[in-house]
């Protein structure tokens, strides 16, 4: 196995009324679509670099974040998924895993119930987008910044950037990314009260992973995620937060694998 970081290439790929979209490809074999949440697509950037080593693997990036153009017209979670199909069929790409963190796991469900015939199954992992009886998501946009990283993560004093300690250029890209956060969420409080119903129809395999000290959307609230499907399986990883990908980034990385070697 090659454990060398791999190479990525940045594209940016034209669609309809003036939608630009930049994603960046990295590694072979097998291919997987990465979806970023909130934070921005380097809150996934450790995952795709391991995945990487034997997968190929595409992370876009969301219009409006890290400083992208986003048209004024391209404003919904339902916009994001049928871009993204699109972008698999323009590519050629079958068979794919989508792998989506909070907003990006989202994102992943609106794409397998629109149409998964590109698809081979889906990774959520601290996903939102649904309603649940008696777990309601955090309401993020009232959080000043300090306060989002303490519900976050399980350890937010190990973190090696924290907001204290960011540049004027970091929190610019922060607010930012937030402020897309909130255009695409589009005052639902993060779940769309259709959602959870239209799950039934998926019938791809669907893995669950939640880190157990989320506090941002609970791990009952990934446990109820993950009985909306058909054909789920929950996963819980301790001492993470609502990224698990970079608190336990090794726990996470084997249970990727191991869906991807089953499906």
């Amino acid at each position: 196995m090659n454990t060398s970081p791999s190479p990525f290439t940045t594209h940016r790929e034209s669609f309809a009324n003036d939608l630009v979209v930049r994603f960046e490809e990295h590694g072979s074999g097998r291919p997987m679509l990465v979806l970023h949440g909130g934070g921005g697509p380097q809150t996934v950037l450790g995952l795709v670099r391991s995945l990487s080593e034997q997968a190929h693997v595409l992370v876009p990036t969301h219009p409006g974040f890290e400083g992208e153009p986003r048209p004024e017209h391209f404003a919904s979670i339902g916009d994001l998924a049928l871009t993204y199909l699109e972008l698999l069929a323009r590519l050629d790409l079958r068979e794919v895993i989508v792998i989506g963190s909070s907003i990006g796991g989202w994102i992943a469900a609106e794409m397998a119930v629109r149409d998964a015939s590109r698809l081979s199954g889906i990774i959520l992992i601290d996903a939102v987008g649904i309603q649940v009886d008696n777990q309601p998501i955090t309401d993020v946009f009232s959080l000043a910044p300090q306060e989002l990283t303490a519900l976050s993560f399980h350890n937010p004093a190990a973190l090696p950037t924290a907001p204290a300690t960011m540049t004027s250029e970091q929190l610019a890209i922060r607010a930012g990314n937030f402020q897309a956060l909130k255009v695409y969420d589009q005052g639902q409080g993060m779940a769309d009260p259709t959602l959870r119903d239209r799950l039934a129809r998926v019938e791809l395999p669907v893995l669950v992973v939640w880190g157990e000290s989320d506090r941002v959307a609970t791990p009952d609230y990934g446990r109820a995620y993950a009985r909306s499907f058909p054909h789920a399986r929950f996963e819980l990883i301790t001492e993470a937060g609502h990224l698990p990908q970079i608190e336990q980034p090794t726990r996470l990385h084997a249970l990727v694998s191991q869906f991807a070697l089953e499906h």
